[in-house]
């Protein structure tokens, strides 16, 4: 063999090199991209991951902070087991805390949906934000279900119209779903009537386990139809005053609604909607100035409702919102009249 061909093979050796070495380190890179599923988790076989995902634990953050006793009420884990697996998934994600600029950041990404009252907009903000649980209270007949009506048509309209191009899913405890008021508020807004009713999905609740099952079933929803920007449970208090009656059953009705608003805010937050929930109220009997009405639920419906609305009537026909609480806005009102196409604003 000459010098030159022995020379041209040596030069040709690093490019083999360099190849061989490339290859060996993609798969590395792949493997060090690929994030962890249920099914991947240590101690849990394909039967155990089936009924997590049926329980609503379809990923590592749903599990990473859920409790121990939910985890084995759902999957039939015992105590250690579940300790351990909330211990492995907290141990893999990252959740120290964040700076309030990181938290700036993800609040722009919350999005609000318009009632189309301009008053009723700037008093919470712009609209009712994704994210939270906004929770309207007030005696019959002061348009708390007017305002879900309009929110389930207003949720489709396209963003720059103070919509979410979403669809809503109505939880009707009281059957106060009128599919024909929902046209005549869509014809006010410019939206075909049809495909309007076609974008709510309602569902109608029996008493207050029921209500539970179907707040827990929605996400089952979110998931299938993948634009869900909205869920409305109207009312919320209804069916657990009625299977909880007398002192006695206080606590247990008390504990149950906690459960029920802590599943709605889980899904608010993780799938960034709009929970919309209406109130009952009551008048107290002990208040000799001033307005006694009061709303039902007492504190557990208060903490875990970020914006608080109380609806009254007010003169000549119109309606009267004032915002009782919310974390970052002002107590203000907002006075408006209720017609046939939605919310207008008094003159």
């Amino acid at each position: 063999m000459s010098k030159e061909s022995k020379k041209e093979e040596k030069a040709k050796q690093p490019e083999v090199e360099e190849v061989k070495e490339e290859v060996k380190e993609e798969p590395k890179k792949e493997e060090e991209q690929e994030e962890l599923t249920i099914n991947d988790l240590p101690g849990v076989g394909a039967a155990t991951a089936e009924k997590l995902k049926e329980a609503g634990y379809d990923n590592l953050i749903s599990l990473a902070v859920a409790s121990p006793g939910q985890l084995v009420q759902a999957a039939g884990l015992g105590e250690v087991s579940a300790r351990k697996l909330i211990n492995f998934c907290r141990n893999h994600l990252d959740m120290g805390f964040e700076s309030g600029d990181q938290i700036l950041k993800k609040r722009e990404l919350i999005e609000k949906i318009t009632t189309g009252s301009k008053a009723f907009d700037e008093m919470i903000g712009g609209g009712f934000e994704t994210g939270s649980i906004s929770e309207c209270f007030g005696e019959f007949g002061s348009g708390k279900s007017q305002v879900a009506h309009i929110l389930a048509v207003t949720v489709q309209l396209p963003k720059e119209k103070g919509g979410s191009n979403g669809s809503a899913i109505f939880i009707d405890g009281e059957s106060t779903f009128r599919p024909e008021r929902i046209q005549q508020i869509a014809e006010g807004f410019g939206i075909d009537p049809d495909e309007a009713l076609k974008n709510i999905h309602v569902a109608r609740a029996f008493n207050s386990d029921h209500q539970m099952l179907l707040a827990e079933k929605s996400e089952e929803m979110i998931k299938k139809l993948g634009n869900v920007k909205l869920i409305i449970v109207d009312s919320l208090t209804s069916h657990f005053r009625a299977d909880f009656t007398g002192r006695g059953m206080l606590a247990d009705r008390q504990q149950k609604l906690n459960k029920h608003m802590h599943a709605l805010m889980r899904i608010a937050t993780k799938y960034n909607i709009v929970v919309y929930v209406t109130n009952q109220v009551m008048a107290r009997p002990d208040t000799f100035f001033g307005d006694p009405t009061v709303a039902i639920g007492g504190n557990i419906v208060g903490h875990n409702s970020a914006t608080r609305i109380y609806l009254r009537k007010g003169k000549k026909g119109s309606r009267v919102a004032k915002l009782i609480d919310s974390p970052h806005l002002p107590d203000g009102e907002a006075a408006f009249m209720v017609t046939a196409g939605g919310l207008q604003d008094l003159e």
